[in-house]
């Protein structure tokens, strides 16, 4: 049932036949798409009902007052008009995606809509499996009776700081437990779809986002793998000269030689390399044509995904197990010598005996979501729940706060995309969607990758609606995505929330509004060198780009940070590493200052943005601080 009042809904109903009507091939928004759109909503809960309600209601006041028309009283080509100087004000252009997004989401996620762009619509099961031994040690928390565990070590997280870690050290004969708030899926759970997906491996379904002067999503995964469950799969050392970095202005005793071992068996593990042409697809062949055009430098991009079909399905749970997140590699493989792990477990607060960590504890639910207390007596503690997480845990427990940097340094790679429209077909739904790079300009901080989307996701991304945008949908397969990040100077911070839950807040500073400008500009570039009619870039007054003309616009336009449509997937550095307890949270082994045998393993503890994809350098460091762990660990036994 709608949780919108008639008055709300009827604003809903008349925004979705202005924005999507029916086109050549594709048809336009009804009942359907309007009961759709209405339910996702509904599921997003109260507060984006509100949100959107709000912006709603604020659409049909201005209308009123300008127009002395209710919106949905207005023919439809002058509520095409207000919606067009709404998303043209620099005020309002964020509202007005906003109430749009629930329409083009649900519009383009059915059957009739892939099939008129000739798209496959969902993955195939796969052939039945048979469960795994190490299966049997999962636990969901919800079945535990209350009675305390003990282990030699508890690993709070599953993702790419507590998965290798606790895999290391159950290999070396420790008793390890691994707590993880979200459920394990496997293969069989993954469908393909992106909103049904979204909504079960992602929290809050994809809605974490910071605030600040933009609003900027930041995805975050739940499940048995964290994020590394849903993310694109690039496999990136860090830089030299960040390493370098961390070692001069940190005294981190970590540099590209030493952490070369670790890197070399992460990437053993996972079986990192290029994905096959096949895969790759032709957005890499026209990325690499422009770039060859421009002189600039190109590549596949390592990935963690051996025979990798290229269906472009990693960010909504791999349905194939090609991808080798930490689900399917480091999780098993900890299992398989000893571990054990339960999941549904939210860890609210982090015990100790003086100034020592002697444990965690925290709630699950059962099946008819009665709490049930799950404690953990463990000699040592790790927590790997990543950068928004971990701070927030730390901060209800009250530990690792006397530096007063808990929380604060938040990097999060601010990113952004274009779509070039083509003459030929580009097919990016076939292809790995984040298989190929230019790394041109990766020393100044702008890094391009691929940024291919399924249809709902592309048509919520692009800015255009109405009869115009319908044509661009219905040439779908001749659109190639395209995107970057830029290796920011801004910083943010993780505070808790009202129910204990982090938040984020964070404001693109001058020198970064002015890396995204350019970044977009040398897109364009890219996009029109390599045969592009016309590119969609999401920026602000520039959501068309015909031409080199309306490039050098662009690139001398005087922009703010909301002008551009942006999205964050590396948060990092709110716990971070340093040798000076003053100026840092936790040493170079990983340890909080000043808590004994608590430990972060994550993408919190490092210490600065890094300008490429984290994991594999948060893989290397928790092998590396497996070492340290072991060596804590029998000490405490001696």
């Amino acid at each position: 049932m709608s949780a919108l009042s008639p008055a709300e809904r009827a604003l809903l109903a008349s925004l979705a036949r202005t924005a999507l009507p029916a086109g050549r091939t594709l048809h336009a928004a009804d009942e359907v798409t309007v009961d759709a759109a209405a339910a996702l909503l509904g599921r997003a809960g109260a507060p984006a009902v509100r949100a959107w309600a709000t912006g709603a209601r604020a659409l049909d006041a201005w209308c009123r007052v300008r127009h002395l028309s209710a919106f949905a009283a207005l023919p439809p080509d002058r509520r095409l008009r207000v919606m067009e100087a709404w998303r043209d004000g620099p005020g309002t252009r964020l509202v007005m995606r906003g109430l749009l997004a629930p329409l083009k989401l649900v519009h383009f996620d059915s059957p009739r809509a892939y099939g008129a762009l000739e798209c496959r619509w969902a993955a195939e099961s796969p052939v039945r499996e048979e469960p795994q031994r190490w299966q049997q040690q999962i636990v969901d928390g919800g079945a535990l009776d209350g009675a305390g565990l003990e282990c030699d070590v508890v690993v709070v997280g599953s993702g790419a700081g507590g998965a290798p870690i606790a895999r290391e050290l159950a290999a070396r004969g420790f008793a390890v437990l691994i707590l993880e708030e979200g459920k394990y899926f496997s293969r069989k759970d993954f469908s393909g779809r992106p909103l049904e997906m979204m909504a079960r491996l992602y929290r809050r379904a994809g809605l974490t986002a910071t605030l600040g002067n933009h609003v900027i999503p930041v995805p975050v995964g739940k499940g048995v793998g964290g994020t590394t469950m849903v993310n694109a799969g690039t496999c990136l050392r860090a830089p030299d000269e960040v390493l370098d970095g961390w070692r001069r202005d940190f005294g981190v005793d970590v540099d590209a030689a030493a952490l070369a071992p670790y890197y070399a068996r992460v990437e053993d593990t996972l079986g990192v390399a290029p994905s096959s042409p096949a895969a790759l697809g032709r957005p890499a062949v026209v990325v690499a044509r422009g770039a060859d055009r421009l002189g600039w430098s190109h590549h596949p991009l390592p990935r963690n995904a051996p025979g990798c079909d290229g269906h472009g399905l990693c960010c909504f749970g791999c349905p194939t197990d090609a991808k080798r997140g930490t689900n399917v590699s480091y999780v098993p493989a900890a299992l398989r010598a000893g571990a054990q792990l339960v999941t549904g477990v939210r860890v609210e607060r982090v015990l100790t005996d003086g100034d020592a960590a002697t444990g965690v504890e925290g709630t699950a639910r059962t099946a008819d979501g009665a709490p049930v207390r799950v404690t953990v007596r463990a000699r040592v503690v790790v927590l790997a729940c990543g950068a928004l997480h971990t701070p927030a845990l730390l901060l209800r427990s009250g530990l690792g706060t006397s530096s007063g940097h808990l929380g604060r340094h938040l990097s999060i790679h601010p990113a952004s995309a274009a779509f070039g429209l083509f003459d030929e077909r580009i097919d990016g739904h076939l292809a790995v969607p984040q298989g190929y790079a230019v790394d041109e300009f990766a020393r100044d901080g702008i890094m391009f990758e691929g940024a291919s989307a399924p249809p709902e996701l592309l048509a919520a991304t692009l800015q255009t609606f109405g009869p115009d945008f319908v044509d661009v949908m219905e040439r779908y397969r001749q659109l190639l995505g395209f995107g970057f990040m830029i290796k920011d100077v801004s910083r943010g911070r993780v505070r808790l929330g009202r129910d204990g839950a982090p938040l984020m807040t964070y404001s693109v500073g001058e020198a970064d509004v002015r890396q995204l400008r350019r970044g977009m500009v040398l897109l364009c570039r890219l996009m029109f060198a390599a045969g592009a009619r016309e590119v969609f870039p999401g920026v602000a007054g520039f959501e068309r780009v015909r031409g080199e003309a309306d490039v050098d616009a662009l690139a001398k336009a005087r922009l703010p940070a909301r002008a551009f449509d942006l999205s964050a997937y590396h948060p990092l550095g709110t716990a971070r590493m340093g040798r000076d307890p003053a100026t840092s949270v936790v040493g170079a082994n990983h340890e909080v200052h000043d808590v004994l045998n608590l430990y972060v393993v994550d993408g919190s503890a490092v210490p600065t943005s890094l300008g490429v994809n984290p994991q594999m350098t948060i893989m290397a460091l928790s092998l590396r601080a497996a070492d340290a762990v072991a060596r804590r660990l029998e000490r405490l036994a001696a």
